[in-house]
């Protein structure tokens, strides 16, 4: 059962890549209308073209979404929304389903991919995490992004989750974002990614029913940023363990 499993698992793998090319490739000009608009209008219209993206390619891979929590985004507030990461597959889910004008704090490197790094880097705030310069300016530009009324979107773990821990340690900078700026923290725990779409296994995709949790905002005010990192890991860690 395990060896079909397997061989089941390298088939899907190629229709997931072949369905993700082809529905890109349609979106792709459409898409580009967003650099012909000012920001915030240029990212909400990529967001909402992503968003169509992603329901269509995610129904043809056997990966419906299931959404809760979009009640703890406030009318006309912004946040800085903190997701868990234990597959590529969180990347192109996370962006699309979170509610309202957003932007994904993302490796600078995957901007250089042909036609998809045009699409990706408009929905990103990129950064070289080996540069010292690159990651300052990276901080100022998400300052700016929500200065902008949008939220930013930032994977505190840093890299994915190769651990069996529930969650790997959290880097400070969402939480000095948060505490710099007064933006609330949106904790937000993605299931089943790694069943779809495994770290530890190479062209491995199976269908898979995913969901994505939003939680009540974490207020930074009278917190530092390492007890807002600690007060947000352990409701994350938490959530994640009971829900899992």
């Amino acid at each position: 059962m395990k060896f079909f499993r397997e061989i089941a698992g390298r088939i899907w793998a190629i229709w997931g890549l072949i369905s993700f090319i082809t529905t890109f490739l349609l979106i792709f000009l459409p898409s580009m209308i967003s650099y012909l608009l000012p920001e915030p209008r240029g990212t909400a219209y990529l967001i909402s073209v992503a968003r169509v993206w992603m329901n269509v390619w995610l129904w043809l891979v056997g990966c419906p979404v299931r959404i809760k929590g979009k009640e703890n985004f406030a009318p006309g507030c912004n946040y800085v929304v903190t997701c868990n990461h234990n597959s590529l597959l969180d990347i192109p889910l996370s962006s699309p389903y979170i509610p309202g004008t957003n932007k994904t704090i993302a490796k600078k490197s995957f901007a250089k991919v042909p036609l998809f790094g045009w699409f990706y880097s408009k929905g990103s705030v990129l950064v070289d995490r080996k540069n010292e310069r690159s990651r300052r300016k990276s901080y100022d530009d998400m300052k700016a992004v929500l200065k902008k009324g949008m939220h930013i979107c930032i994977y505190p773990e840093g890299t994915r989750n190769r651990s069996n821990e529930p969650l790997k340690k959290f880097y400070e900078g969402a939480f000095r974002l948060s505490t710099d700026t007064g933006h609330a923290v949106i904790p937000t725990l993605i299931f089943n990614t790694r069943k779809a779409l495994p770290v530890n296994k190479p062209f491995f995709f199976l269908p898979t029913k995913l969901e994505m949790h939003f939680l009540p905002p974490v207020d930074p005010a009278g917190l530092t940023a390492d007890q807002l990192k600690e007060k947000v890991f352990n409701i994350m860690k938490e959530y994640y363990t009971a829900h899992q």
